[in-house]
């Protein structure tokens, strides 16, 4: 997970855009946006925390920094 990446993809792209990416690469399609990773299972890390911290930032009005650190917090307790 690169954490530059997802702000460039929330940055660049809709929810909408990056659901139909994500269902692209689920049905082991090549998305029609660009994504960066390493592979399949990076680019899809990187659309499903873009769309998390999309959705954080709309609901509670919190920056692209501080919705990003949201996100860093719920990986990291997910994982402990």
């Amino acid at each position: 997970m690169q954490i530059q990446v997802i702000k460039e993809i929330v940055g660049a792209y809709s929810i909408d855009e990056l659901q139909k990416a994500e269902a692209a690469l689920l049905d082991e399609r090549q998305p029609e946006i660009n994504i960066e990773g390493e592979d399949e299972g990076e680019q899809l890390t990187h659309i499903l925390a873009a769309i998390w911290i999309k959705d954080h930032m709309d609901k509670t009005g919190e920056s692209l920094n501080k919705s990003v650190r949201a996100y860093s917090v719920k990986v990291r307790t997910s994982i402990s």
